[in-house]
């Protein structure tokens, strides 16, 4: 051991190779005491402003400029001698890694903002000192909160890297939804092959061989017994350019209330229908649900349908191109007539589920030359949405899990973590706790069109009921009791007279509601409202009537909200009239 090991650092220190031909130091009363950036920076108090004016231990972004003259630097002498040996630099002290933290934080908050020096004899840069001479602290909070918005906005962005689509599967019963739902997460991945083994074991001892396939998307123990999806079934899958969800619809009429629910959340539908012989005619005539949910997908604002001929593998098809042909045939003008464009928004398709064939690579076929249904699904333009505009999140579903939990889709603006919402009708402001996306995992924000669960503070499951809106607290949506709407009567046998009574479907909701009053009659031609109020509405007529629920209800007019604004009319198991809400009114107050 060396005399000079019990020795203090400074004395170590002082025995190095210095530059015997540097200036000579000047001091200045006002200056503080000089350390050379190769020794341990001391834990000082918090450090003045840097090169780039920003404090980065004070509240972003304090801009500080330095006017005292400076006193003639020993670095520039330095530079002109010739350079020094080089010495070991020690490690940076805890007290610069404490005031690195706040740097970190400001720079996220100001992404523009010069970078700080990191040491004390970094000359500062003259470009970014004459900005924050010219800037002043006068304009630095604005600039600030124009940071924070450009920095959350590219944060969704980086997040939601791929567009999320909501598409609905829907159907007469047994055209095969769920087997080509399940062959589509088959296809993607996002089913292994062990799970898939276990479920044609499965199926195969329960004497349903070629079910093991939609029992991916019927997971309760009635649907797999049955064969018939009861609920709404929910999956996720991803392809290279989009994240998908599977909303699998019941195609039994019993269960077209469930169908409704999974319309109002849909970005696009798919239209599964049956190429084997009798299958298609059972389905498209009156009384089967082909039509139905057609028009219930279209009433509740899906615009976008792809029409899949399903089972063409069949023996009674065979892949033929002449049945193909009279499906599209007898299809195409019921759809148009239930205001599709043919052209823009319908395409039809021919495929296999249960083969997987024209699924996600196309089929070498000599009379079809299309893409596949997962090709078109990723170029399929979908309407915009906006980011910006106030949030509304329809509730579909809600349970217990360590606190409250709710699940819906995002049908405008977004959520982060830790926000405060409002929940309404009931007006109980809720703390956001953590927020699932369709993988059960957990994310810090949400946009528009995503289906996500949310765990809230502040509400207890008791107090929710499907069809509430979460939204923001400084732009809550209306709720009334009393609204104005457009109806248009579809199906009914009877005429429909002031009090008369149906269960009304709206987003999420499902409410009793009466028609209180008949106001108008709407001519279908030119739209003119007729002067004096009609006895009664009949089929195939459209008027305008006043609807009355018995408790406040969630709702906005159409032209505010298109997805909160149309709604849809049952009464003993049919669909009877469609319809959009016009004006909305506040107890003695209208608007």
């Amino acid at each position: 051991m060396s005399e000079n090991d019990n020795n203090p650092p400074t004395a170590k220190l002082s025995g190095m190779n210095l530059n015997p031909n540097a200036g000579s130091f000047v001091p200045r009363a006002s200056a503080k005491p000089f350390v050379p950036s190769w020794m341990p920076q001391p834990a000082a108090p918090p450090a003045p402003p840097n090169a780039s004016g920003i404090d980065f231990n004070g509240p972003p972004p304090a801009a500080t400029v330095d006017t005292t003259p400076a006193a003639p630097k020993p670095a520039a002498a330095a530079a002109a001698a010739p350079a020094p040996a080089p010495a070991p630099v020690a490690k940076p002290a805890s007290a610069p890694k404490a005031a690195e933290a706040p740097k970190k934080k400001a720079e996220t908050a100001a992404p523009k903002a010069a970078p700080a020096t990191t040491s004390a004899s970094s000359a500062p840069a003259p470009a970014a000192a004459a900005a924050a001479a010219a800037g002043g602290a006068a304009g630095a909070a604005p600039a600030a909160e124009e940071e924070e918005d450009v920095v959350d906005q590219e944060t969704l962005t980086e997040f939601f890297g791929k567009e999320h689509v909501n598409v609905i599967f829907i159907g007469h019963v047994d055209a095969g939804k769920s087997t080509m739902g399940g062959r589509i997460l088959e296809a993607t991945g996002m089913i292994d092959k062990r799970t898939l083994e276990k479920y044609e074991k499965d199926a195969k001892e329960a004497g349903r061989d070629s079910w093991y396939l939609s029992w991916a998307l019927d997971t309760n123990a009635e649907e797999r017994a049955k064969g018939k999806t009861v609920e709404c079934g929910r999956a996720y899958f991803e392809t290279d350019t989009r994240r998908y969800t599977i909303l699998d619809a019941p195609g039994h009429k019993t269960y077209v209330p469930s169908m409704i629910g999974g319309a109002a959340q849909a970005d696009c539908a798919v239209l599964v229908i049956s190429a084997r012989k009798g299958e298609f005619e059972t389905g498209f005539e009156n009384g089967g649900q082909t039509r139905e949910h057609a028009q219930l997908a279209k009433s509740n604002g899906v615009n976008k349908l792809v029409v899949v001929i399903n089972k063409m593998d069949d023996p009674t098809v065979n892949w033929s191109k002449e049945r193909f042909d009279e499906c599209v045939s007898k299809l195409s003008p019921f759809l148009k007539a239930n205001g599709f464009n043919m052209k823009a928004d319908v395409v039809f398709m021919p495929v296999s589920g249960f083969t997987g064939a024209n699924i996600k690579a196309r089929i070498d076929c000599e009379w079809y030359k299309g893409p596949s249904l997962l090709e078109y699904l990723d170029q399929l333009k979908i309407a915009d949405r906006n980011l910006a505009a106030p949030l509304r999140m329809p509730i579909s579903e809600k349970y217990k899990d360590m606190g409250t939990v709710v699940v819906g889709k995002i049908e405008a603006g977004s959520l982060k973590k830790g926000s405060t919402l409002l929940m309404m009708p009931n007006s109980v402001k809720v703390e956001v706790q953590a927020i699932f996306n369709e993988l059960e995992e957990e994310i810090p924000a949400a946009a528009v069109g995503d289906n996500v669960r949310i765990r809230l503070r502040g509400i207890e499951e008791e107090d929710i009921m499907i069809g509430f809106v979460l939204c923001s607290p400084k732009h809550p949506v209306h709720a009334v009791s009393k609204f104005e709407a457009q109806l248009g009567i579809l199906d009914h046998k009877n005429i429909i007279c002031a009090g008369y009574t149906a269960v009304l479907h709206i987003h999420n909701a499902i409410e009793e509601v009466s028609l209180s009053a008949m106001l108008h009659l709407l001519d279908k031609k030119t739209g003119r409202k007729s002067k004096r109020p009609p006895q009664f509405l009949k089929k195939s007529q459209q008027g305008i009537v006043m609807i009355e629920t018995s408790g406040p209800l969630c709702v906005e007019t159409f032209t505010d909200s298109p997805r909160l604004g149309r709604f849809t009319l049952r009464d003993e198991g049919k669909t009877i009239a469609i319809g959009k809400v016009t004006k909305l009114h506040f107890g003695t107050e209208e608007a």
